[in-house]
């Protein structure tokens, strides 16, 4: 019995087993930290992405000023800043910066002149990627 139980003490070849299972163990936790991590990151941002909601009211086409102006508001449960603003698909100058807060409107003031008459899509971006836009004819 001693001689048997000397000589399973002295048996390498159970060893590399053991320890490539811990190391396989090892890697698995370290893999499912990441994924945790990088799945709480994801879900975050894209829960923020789902709370901003923005939504034009009115665009008025300002004779005196040559401008465009759009009346935004918040409906959306986090707070949103205008990043660019866009008419016809080419980036233009605003009141800058703008930011509404939750439940909060205003207006937002677009440096462009407009022709009577002729159609204007106006697409406006949060820092979010939020885009809200239509087509508008001026007056």
């Amino acid at each position: 019995m001693r001689r048997m139980f000397m000589r399973f003490l002295c048996d390498k070849r159970a060893i590399t087993p053991v320890l490539s299972n811990i190391l396989l163990m090892v890697v698995a936790v370290g893999v499912m930290a990441i994924a945790t991590t990088a799945t709480y990151v994801i879900t975050t941002n894209l829960r923020e992405n789902m709370s901003e909601r923005v939504i034009v009211e009115d665009v008025w086409f300002n004779n005196s000023t040559g401008n465009i102006s759009v009346y935004l508001r918040n409906i959306g449960k986090i707070a949103i800043r205008v990043s660019a603003v866009y008419v016809n698909h080419t980036s233009q100058a605003f009141t800058n910066p703008f930011n509404l807060e939750i439940g909060k409107h205003g207006w937002l003031d677009i440096s462009h002149s407009w022709i009577s008459g002729n159609l204007y899509y106006i697409d406006i971006v949060t820092n979010r990627g939020t885009h809200v836009g239509g087509y508008y004819t001026a007056p």
